[in-house]
Order: structure tokens, then sequence, then C-alpha cells
């Protein structure tokens, strides 16, 4: 009996494919659409295994870890395994994977799908080194126009790059995958506080710029709360260093990432969900992050900046509320209004509307028919 080879594509991305939610949805909707996944990423020393995920995947070990040379090595390496690997269709995360995925690609003469979770030449790392803003500036314009798929996290983004580089960008939302029939473990088996408010900053990108410093300096004023602050990011070792220099230990608790199964039962214990960005460089300015979603799924209200794509989330269903700068005591006067508000019943109902009109099962659908027509070509 004659049957089809399941197409096999390669998707590669920077990181070590353990926490990354976006890349895993990706993959397990590339499955749906009968592609066989190889999934290439690195290895850190503390990397969780990946030995659960159902596909293929392939780890590299770097010997820098950081700098030009760490991602000149990864694309070398990454070219070459992708060059003398059977491949159908190549999917890049982000403008760090892309040069390698271009060239193998041409010379493979297979389609090239391409995901941008940020605008990458915008991000504050950047901002503070030109010269190496100006060659990944060089290498996004180079490829971003000659690319036929594209794909990226909301619609602000996708606008910037139709206008600066005449193509079409298909939005995909990072909206996690609702956990059915989740039982989030009581406080008590936690070791949260039981007789305090919980208030939850998380995410694996807690940054520059993101704000983390001033939440943990408003809690001195804040009343009869507790803050979780979970994830991972550039700032933590600032974080842990400050939260004792504040002697505020016993309202604060920093933990670095753990698995989305263990983040979600601290997630719905909570009782407000944070996500207060600076508005300081066009990457944060058009974000939507993974947590404004993972609220929502918790039923929690919202405290944000008031970014475009954010506010207009929260605005729509009157799920929370906005700061209006990054000053502490503006931050935890606004924390302690929406944790005494009456208006706090109204915030968590609406919750359920915005979930059940942003969930994965539909956005995913997006992905599905891009896929469809790559089928087709």
């Amino acid at each position: 009996m004659f049957t089809t080879r399941p197409k096999t594509i390669i998707v590669s991305v920077i990181n070590d494919l353990a926490t990354d939610q976006r890349v895993l949805r990706t993959c397990s909707v590339l499955e749906e659409n009968g592609f066989k996944v190889v999934l290439f990423g690195r290895e850190l020393k503390n990397s969780p295994s990946v030995s659960h995920l159902p596909y293929k995947t392939k780890r590299i070990k770097m010997l820098f870890t950081s700098g030009p040379l760490f991602y000149l090595f990864f694309n070398k390496r990454l070219f070459f395994y992708l060059l003398f690997h059977k491949a159908d269709a190549l999917f890049a995360n982000d403008l760090d994977t892309i040069g390698a995925n271009f060239i193998a690609a041409k010379l493979k003469g297979v389609p090239l799908i391409y995901d941008s979770h940020e605008i990458f030449c915008e991000v504050p790392e950047l901002q503070k080194t030109p010269m190496k803003k100006r060659i990944w500036e060089r290498l996004e314009k180079r490829i971003v126009p000659k690319l036929k798929y594209c794909i990226t996290v909301n619609q602000s983004i996708a606008n910037y790059f139709k206008e600066k580089y005449k193509t079409d960008f298909t939005v995909v939302r990072n909206i996690p995958i609702q956990e059915k029939n989740f039982r989030p473990k009581t406080k008590e088996e936690l070791g949260i506080p039981t007789d305090k408010k919980i208030i939850i900053l998380q995410g694996a990108g807690i940054n520059i710029e993101r704000g983390a410093e001033e939440l943990v300096k408003a809690m001195e004023f804040v009343d009869n709360a507790h803050l979780y602050i979970i994830g991972a990011g550039d700032v933590f070792p600032c974080l842990i260093k400050l939260v004792p220099e504040l002697n505020l230990q016993h309202k604060i608790t920093v933990k670095n990432k753990i698995p989305k199964s263990e983040l979600l039962n601290y997630t719905y214990n909570a009782d407000l969900g944070i996500s207060i960005d600076k508005d300081s460089n066009l990457n944060y300015h058009f974000s939507l992050p993974n947590k404004i979603f993972d609220y929502i799924q918790a039923e929690l209200p919202i405290l944000a900046s008031p970014l475009p794509e954010i506010k207009s989330i929260i605005s729509h269903y009157n799920i929370g509320c906005f700061i209006d700068d990054h000053e502490p005591k503006h931050i935890a006067g606004k924390i302690n209004s929406m944790l005494n508000s009456s208006d706090s019943r109204i915030w968590k109902q609406n919750t359920v509307k915005a979930n059940e009109e942003n969930s994965w099962e539909n956005e995913k659908n997006q992905l599905s028919e891009l896929l469809a027509t790559l089928n087709k070509n």
C-alpha cells in the first residue's frame, strides 16, 4: 500500500528548547498539519531534559554563551546541520537564527518560515551598542524583504514590518494552551501566605526596563500583600540583592524559572497580575507578553502599563487598570487601590469572556492557514 511520507521541517531557536512555550506550541501545530518536526537549539549547563517532547530534538553545547562569537558559531553549526539533514521546509525563530536558515533554504531549494517574536533590533540591550544594532539591522534588511512566509506576535509589529520592508506578516499571538481541568495546589501546599493578598509578576524575559525594580521598591508601601516574582531575566541578580537591601523579605519572594505546570499553581492562587514594561523602546512599546493571557486564563485582574496592544485588551474587556508612571509610590497606590476595589469582582468576571474569545484553539488557525498555503506551493 502506498503511503505519503510526512514532510520533515527543522525548527530552530537559539534557546535551550525547555521553556519556550511559543516554539513548543508551534511544533504541535506543525505536527497537527502533517509535518515531522525536528527541533534544534542549544544546551546550557543547567538545561532541563527535553526527552519528554514528542518530536526529535537536537541541542548543541557552545563554548561561547553570549556575545558576537556565540551568535557566529551557533549559526555556523546550525547552517551545517540544516544543510546535511533532510528537510522539506525550515522554520526560523527570531532574527538570531535567520542567517543560517536563509542560506540553507536557498541551497536546498525548500521554503522557509520566519517567526519574529519581537522587534529584535529595538530590544533595549542593543540600544546601548550601536555597532551591534547596525549589524542586526543590515541582516534583517537583506533577508526579510525576500521572505514569503512570515509570522509575528501581534498586529502592531506586523504593521511595523509591513511599513518598513513591504513584507506581509501573519499574526499568531502568544496565547497559552488552556490547561483543561487544572486543579492548582492550595496556598498551604505551596507555602504561600494565607492571610495576605497575592501579587504576581511572571515571565521568562524579566529584563531591564520592564519595571521589576520599581515594583520591588513599591512593595514597601503596599499593605497586607505578598509579591511573587517568578521567571528569568537579566535583572534577576539585581532583584535578589535588592529585596534584602530594602528589608522586604517578608513581602517579596523571588523564584527562578520553574516548569509551566508548577508556575500555574502560583498564578491561579494570585489576586493580581502585573505587567509594567516601560515605554522606552519600540520593542516594548508594541509588546503583548504571554503573561497577559496567562493572567486572563487564571481569572486575574491585571495592573499594566498602557502600551497599545496590552491596553486594547485590558480596556476592551475591562479586566484591570494602568499605571501612569513608574514611580514606586504611584505603583503601590495603584496596587493598594486594585486589591481593595469593589470592581475586583467585575474584573474577575470579565476575564471569563476574554478567555473565551482569546484561545489558542482559535489563534492557531492562523498558522494552520499559512501552512496550508505552503503545502499548495
